[in-house]
């Protein structure tokens, strides 16, 4: 039973959130590691991420059960009633909100939030059935969690935490494409509107690529800003090149399915090298400056 009551918060997305938590909340710190902070926004993250899942899950289950990838979900199974389902996320929500409020500060909380309302109120609820845009939409609750882990450090949303915003958002999308491209004809199935669906995979191609380009700029402008070192800026240029050198291979591929799953498997790649370099290779306060010359 405690197996099935894990799966429902699904654990991947959880690790995956955390390890940009801990890119943002280390980058923030600066080698000035608070720990009982850094758990607490740890643990406040993954109770909220969590929750969102749980309620995705109880949302989603009459379309999850049209698809070949989630139709063995606990709540398609019938393992765990709806009704359970919401008091269970209910209370991972409310505990993580908590938890962030009096163990950080309020501006974690409210980013929480946000994030949550957006991704079960605007996405899941309605954007992900009725619209193309709602990928885009999604992508501003996926990057929520390292700008949390930002701001529970610096309690202030500064450009630090809009650059942030942005490498987290733009890596979403061709992320999500990847996935619709690969899993075409489950969301096909279950009627979901995403791009690769409605405009066709030679558009869905072209916004990959886009985004890619708009991502490594991104990338950039924590170390152009003064927030990440050179050796971040080495890594990120280099991994971004190769995602980006994927995705127009995808131009000439035989095989869109293939093509898709491997540009979305170096997708996670690139975004875990990157929340480990943002941890290892930030700009110490002295040398925030790139003028700044220590003599």
């Amino acid at each position: 039973m405690i197996k099935q009551y894990l799966q429902v918060t699904k654990p991947g997305i959880i690790f995956g959130n955390l390890i940009s938590v801990i890119g943002g909340f280390l980058l923030a710190s600066k080698g000035s590691i608070d720990f009982a902070l850094f758990f607490v926004s740890l643990i406040g993250v993954s109770l909220v991420v969590a929750s969102g899942c749980v309620f995705n899950n109880v949302i989603d289950r009459d379309i999850d059960v049209k698809m070949e990838r989630t139709r063995n979900r606990v709540l398609v199974k019938g393992l765990i009633s709806a009704k359970v389902s919401l008091i269970y996320a209910t209370v991972l929500g409310i505990t993580g909100f908590a938890l962030l409020y009096f163990g950080a500060n309020p501006l974690a909380m409210w980013l929480a939030v946000m994030g949550f309302v957006v991704y079960v109120g605007v996405y899941s609820l309605y954007m992900k059935r009725h619209s193309v845009y709602g990928t885009l939409i999604g992508s501003l609750s996926g990057a929520a969690p390292p700008v949390i882990g930002y701001c529970a450090v610096t309690n202030e949303f500064n450009a630090g935490a809009l650059i942030l915003l942005a490498i987290f958002s733009l890596w979403q999308m061709p992320h999500s494409y990847a996935i619709a491209i690969f899993r075409f004809k489950d969301y096909q199935a279950a009627n979901i509107p995403v791009l690769p669906v409605v405009k066709g995979i030679s558009v869905a191609k072209n916004h990959i690529t886009l985004y890619i380009l708009a991502f490594m700029i991104a990338t950039l402008m924590l170390t152009l800003g003064g927030y990440a070192g050179y050796k971040y800026l080495v890594v990120a240029a280099a991994v971004s090149i190769w995602w980006l050198g994927m995705a127009l291979s995808g131009y000439k591929t035989s095989n869109d399915r293939v093509w898709a799953r491997k540009l979305f498997v170096f997708s996670i790649f690139a975004i875990t090298t990157l929340s480990v370099m943002m941890s290892v290779d930030f700009m110490a306060p002295a040398s925030k400056d790139l003028l700044t010359y220590v003599w």
